[in-house]
């Protein structure tokens, strides 16, 4: 894949201008309104509007969306999540047949949903994880579950709770490259994900991860990391730009070009993993339940 640039690992953030790769039109279409009226009137949360993802406009006009629960106040600072700072609410367990209603009222074949990280929570909110998933296999019993989760604080007994729960396909971001954990994931440990990931994998579970590059990491070190999360029993990566959610987040340091987020996942492929999706606007649901379909059509 070549040399990385100088630039590459630069403390300068790069002008901010986003190139022509990156510019789309927010139009509102479809099932937009419908979605949004719905998450409203149900009081929920989605990724799609605490972290401004830039797929929102997209995949709310499609009829699908990641529910956000435990919450939209996340208690670690992570400098690249737009996700709320601040005072934590207690937990809303009526939250959950609220979501299993949302699900079935958009009639979705893959339920992807993630959380904030809740480590003033003794278990982390796997309990609430394990039960949401109950909930959900016993009134939406033709939806296939993608779970999300922060890593548990690395407790073993939080993290078997919801492996037992069973979902489809379990997800845990290792979001960018060790290097970078110490200025942009303070509380979060890479060695820690990647055994979550690796429990995960030996419990018998699909197991995926996702990476935003852009952020001062070389190409060296983000073939590193596919090595890893292979060798820890990875299945599926999803690998896209990150993009400054506000002023208050870090600085996009490189916007990468569509050329090299194909090197990556020709590299992923030969690799090994089930599948690898790359790309400028790729983010950890992006196109999941197309994902999910395509990996049981292909594997089983």
């Amino acid at each position: 894949m070549g040399v990385p640039s100088e630039n590459a690992s630069s403390s300068d953030a790069v002008s901010q201008r986003k190139p022509l790769w990156l510019r789309r039109t927010m139009a509102h279409r479809g099932k937009f309104r419908q979605i949004n009226n719905l998450i409203d009137a149900l009081h929920l949360h989605t990724v799609c509007r605490e972290a401004a993802c830039p797929n929102r406009s997209e995949c709310f006009s499609c009829g699908t969306a990641t529910f956000l629960v435990m919450g939209a106040v996340c208690t670690r600072t992570c400098a690249f999540c737009g996700v709320e700072k601040g005072t934590i609410a207690p937990l809303d367990l009526d939250e959950i047949p609220r979501l299993v209603e949302a699900v079935r009222a958009m009639r979705l074949r893959h339920a992807v949903i993630t959380s904030v990280t809740r480590d003033d929570l003794h278990d982390g909110g796997a309990s609430f994880f394990a039960t949401l998933v109950a909930a959900l296999r016993r009134d939406c019993p033709d939806t296939t579950v993608e779970l999300l989760i922060p890593d548990l604080k690395g407790d073993h007994a939080s993290q078997d709770r919801v492996f037992a729960s069973a979902p489809d396909i379990l997800n845990h971001n290792i979001e960018t490259v060790p290097a970078l954990y110490p200025a942009l994931r303070p509380q979060a440990q890479f060695e820690r994900s990647l055994e979550l990931i690796r429990r995960a994998a030996n419990a018998g579970l699909l197991t995926k991860s996702g990476i935003m590059v852009g952020l001062g990491e070389t190409e060296a070190q983000v073939l590193a990391v596919l090595d890893e999360l292979h060798e820890n029993g990875c299945s599926i990566i999803t690998i896209g730009q990150y993009l400054q959610p506000s002023p208050n987040q870090a600085m996009v340091k490189e916007f990468i070009e569509p050329e090299r987020f194909d090197a990556y996942r020709r590299y992923g492929m030969d690799r090994g993993f089930l599948d690898v999706v790359a790309g400028p606007f790729v983010r950890s649901s992006y196109h999941a339940a197309d994902q999910t379909s395509h990996i049981r059509n292909r594997h089983g």
